[in-house]
């Protein structure tokens, strides 16, 4: 009866931690339909590896106090916004930060990593290069608002 206890135990946490990935089209499949960046606008990418480390742990984020998208494990998701500075930020039991300045024409990237807190995890904001948030993309899954395709 315990080991039938057990391996029930072991499906619903198995379950639910799967139901935590990000599940969607991926960069590589939709690329082609993502719409080029106004004038006068950059682009931020918000992007998370496919872990299981921390994986329940899925707070909003927020662009200048406007919650634009999910940290979710094997997602990513963008918003084109103005030039200029911008706080990006992540909250669980404490809010963590990153501020940076977006110029015209520019993209950034914004990788999100689960770490350990006192009471809970918490997720930690930090710039990645374009060289290794492009290698990395193209596995993960678009969380984010269905995009408008536009004339490139």
């Amino acid at each position: 009866m315990k080991q039938v206890a057990r391996m029930l135990v072991a499906a619903v946490a198995a379950t639910s931690l799967l139901a935590g990935c990000a599940s969607g089209v991926k960069h590589s499949e939709m690329a082609a339909s993502i719409p080029t960046v106004k004038a006068g606008e950059g682009r931020v990418y918000f992007l998370r590896s496919a872990s299981m480390f921390g994986a329940a742990i899925q707070p909003d984020i927020r662009l200048n106090n406007e919650v634009v998208g999910e940290s979710k494990p094997g997602g990513f998701f963008f918003v084109d916004r103005p030039a200029g500075k911008y706080v990006a930020s992540a909250a669980t039991e404490t809010e963590k930060t990153l501020s940076f300045v977006l110029d015209a024409g520019e993209t950034k990237y914004v990788r999100s990593s689960p770490s350990l807190g006192l009471m809970v995890g918490r997720v930690v904001l930090e710039l990645e290069t374009p060289e290794k948030a492009k290698e990395e993309l193209s596995s993960l899954s678009y969380t984010g608002v269905p995009v408008k395709t536009a004339a490139k």
